[in-house]
């Protein structure tokens, strides 16, 4: 008689811990990096999508237990896919405004340049979407004003209390195209591989 609760216990458990994160992808939209985590109970079929740590979707009981969620993350259009893997296990990939991530991403490291500056001892995130010429700070987007130099051009922005502009200029190699450099004040910040 003591054996049964014992059993009965250690189902309990077994489902309790069935549903857990089995997806997590760092991404950057509009200058601001978000973690998107996904948790699927592969005996409920439970779905719970999290961005930056806050619950975004939450779906329980699903019998289904492929397919895909699909949610918002500012303007952008995300969804989810759960394809059957072999055994009884799962694939999951995250689809940005209809583009695998791997792909996206490679498409964002084109599109972006990012640097990374302490302002008032607070690291600041600075990104230029170079197809747009929009500036973000800290996922803000900031007024800007362009001007022709010499050598390329300079997008001017405030930065706290400093003066700060992107300088594009020719590179002279067309493999290579078009050089930005962010310049705070008077100093000329590295890029950020992040």
């Amino acid at each position: 008689m003591r054996i049964f609760p014992q059993r009965q216990s250690l189902i309990l458990v077994c489902f309790v811990n069935m549903s857990q994160v089995v997806g997590v992808w760092d991404i950057t939209l509009n200058g601001q990096k978000h973690l998107i985590e996904f948790e699927h109970g592969t005996t409920s079929g439970r779905r719970i999508v999290r961005v930056d740590g806050k619950e975004v979707l939450k779906r329980e009981w699903l019998f289904k237990l492929v397919g895909h969620e699909n949610f918002k993350l500012g303007n952008n259009n995300c969804s989810i896919v759960i394809y059957p893997a072999k055994g009884l296990s799962f694939e999951y990939s995250l689809i940005v405004n209809g583009k695998q991530y791997k792909k996206f991403k490679e498409n964002q490291s084109k599109i972006l340049k990012t640097w990374i500056v302490d302002v008032d001892n607070e690291p600041t995130r600075i990104v230029l979407e170079k197809d747009t010429l929009d500036v973000w700070v800290n996922g803000e987007k900031m007024e800007t004003a362009g001007e022709f130099v010499e050598e390329g051009t300079e997008t001017h922005f405030a930065l706290g209390p400093y003066n700060a502009y992107i300088k594009a200029v020719s590179s002279g190699n067309k493999r290579e195209g078009i050089i930005h450099s962010l310049i705070v004040g008077d100093a000329i910040i590295p890029e950020s591989n992040d």
